[in-house]
């Protein structure tokens, strides 16, 4: 998932940076180091981002599990 398919994800959601860390579970240090191409999320990121936009509820926790 590249900084430009997080924004894309971020905006498709209505999310924030502020908000878009936690709908994901983790700390929004991390999450401004993935939009700004510092360093990379994980494909478990990328699969939770697909999730939360599909629609599943549990996306969040499993992400947050994996810290």
């Amino acid at each position: 998932m590249t900084p430009a398919d997080l924004r894309a994800w971020q905006a498709r959601m209505g999310l924030t940076t502020r908000s878009a860390p936690g709908a994901l579970g983790v700390g929004r240090t991390a999450y401004q180091s993935w939009l700004s191409g510092a360093t990379a999320p994980s494909r478990v990121v990328a699969l939770a981002c697909a999730a939360l936009e599909a629609g599943l509820p549990d996306a969040q926790s499993f992400c947050a599990s994996r810290k």
